[in-house]
């Protein structure tokens, strides 16, 4: 297998499905120890057996990431489990309801940020103080193309990844020195149980894929090994970029 991480130790959020367990297989693949982060303990277990398998340290860790106290203990346990942190990737997200923005409940909108941007700003200030002290550490945060495009019946969810891509890019600045790159993935459509909903329908489904140019759903491994990408030394010069991976739906016109 590829060593390019290895050595080094990653946190992983929302680790127990979809995108963000493929990221932490692949990084073990890549040869890094990996702390693993979400709500389902049981299934963060399965991928742990996963990573040990192949020789690398995993530790489980129970957390909604959106409850800043437990984010904190659980970056301090991924520390003591692993002896440091080199690589965090703000995985968890997502979106539970479409509504027009004029119709839309504030507190529908107070719980989209609370899961795509607060956790990213809870995990990353916890982790601060121990990728600081690291140069060459990175953190990796999942935006998604809604961030750069408009999204009907979206708002909140746009918003959020929005915010998430000027925080990568803040970050990166303010944390250039020391040695610390922060940059963004953005993924487009993508096969996990998030979009169920649209591969189950098969008129919504050709919808869907019609704008693609590659015409077909992306795989959790087609993000992953971006992210090992940008973990490893191959990406020491690059920090404050958004890195888009949507078979093309991003430049249609």
């Amino acid at each position: 297998m590829s060593s390019e991480l290895s050595g080094k130790s990653a946190l992983v959020t929302g680790a127990s499905r979809g995108i963000g367990r493929a990221i932490a297989l692949a990084f073990a693949h890549a040869g890094a120890d990996v702390a693993l982060v979400a709500r389902d303990e049981d299934a963060l277990r399965g991928v742990a057996a996963d990573i040990e398998a192949l020789g690398r340290r995993a530790v489980v860790l129970p957390c909604d990431v959106t409850d800043r106290e437990a984010v904190e203990r659980s970056v301090a346990a991924a520390v003591d489990g692993l002896g440091r942190l080199d690589v965090v990737v703000n995985n968890a997200g997502g979106n539970s309801f479409s509504v027009p923005f004029a119709q839309m409940r504030l507190s529908g909108w107070e719980k989209t940020l609370r899961l795509n941007l607060d956790s990213v700003v809870h995990v990353t200030q916890a982790a601060a103080p121990h990728l600081l002290n690291r140069p060459g550490s990175s953190v990796i945060n999942m935006a998604s193309i809604a961030g750069i495009s408009s999204v009907p019946l979206m708002a909140h969810y746009g918003a959020a990844k929005a915010a998430v891509i000027s925080l990568t890019r803040t970050l990166a600045v303010e944390w250039a020195w020391a040695g610390v790159r922060v940059n963004a993935l953005l993924p487009g459509w993508i096969e996990t149980d998030l979009t169920d909903f649209l591969r189950d329908n098969a008129e919504a489904e050709k919808g869907t894929l019609s704008r693609v140019p590659m015409h077909r759903w992306g795989k959790p491994e087609e993000i992953a090994l971006p992210a090992v990408f940008l973990a490893s030394d191959a990406a020491s010069f690059i920090t404050g970029q958004v890195l888009v991976v949507d078979g093309g739906l991003s430049v249609m016109p």
